[in-house]
């Protein structure tokens, strides 16, 4: 196993078709020898964030909140996939991450973003990049999108179409160089602040 990648993904919807994205993601990952985590949500299920994670004493989080945050302290990058509501992400989503902040800090993140529509969901790429990069997290260059998510992607994330498997290899290049560059920064030099 080369890297611990947390796949986060924050929609509440019935019929959540970004989970399409969320798996397909996951299965490219473990297909490159990843340790992947799952972090939805819907799952984790985080009251509205009243309290961050390091505002609880030592032993005083919640159990699925220590448990996340031990997942990200030992994470080597991240994937946020994140559908378009409204041109921009999902509360869930940001209600899930905006629970921790430290824990991210040196951690390369990179975008996956899908729309029922043809821009695949481009507008909320944008805007997650401000909010990853307030967070500590560098972004990499490459964003991921899916459009037409309902065609391009069955229930189980398998792609219909020959171009997305093609593309992801590229955007995953990319997160891993990151990953093991910072990686090694962290193990030699710690972090700078």
């Amino acid at each position: 196993m080369r890297f611990k990648t947390i796949v986060f993904y924050g929609s509440y919807r019935s019929d959540r078709q970004g989970i399409k994205a969320a798996r397909f993601m996951i299965d490219q990952l473990q297909q490159r020898n990843h340790e992947v985590i799952f972090a939805d949500a819907k799952e984790y299920n985080f009251d509205i964030l009243d309290r961050m994670y390091k505002e609880y004493g030592k032993g005083q989080a919640p159990a699925k909140m220590e448990e996340l945050a031990e997942h990200i302290r030992t994470a080597d990058g991240f994937i946020v996939v994140a559908g378009e509501y409204n041109h921009s992400i999902q509360p869930g989503l940001s209600n899930l991450m905006d629970h921790y902040l430290e824990e991210y800090f040196f951690r390369p993140a990179g975008i996956v973003s899908y729309s029922t529509g043809s821009f695949g969901g481009v507008r909320a790429a944008i805007q997650l990049r401000s909010f990853l990069s307030e967070m500590g997290m560098p972004t990499i260059s490459s964003i991921f999108t899916i459009s037409k998510i309902a065609d391009s992607l069955d229930e189980a994330g398998v792609s219909r179409e020959a171009v997305l498997p093609k593309r992801v290899g590229k955007f995953l290049d990319e997160l891993e160089w990151y990953e093991e560059a910072l990686q090694r920064q962290r193990k030699e030099k710690g972090n700078p602040f």
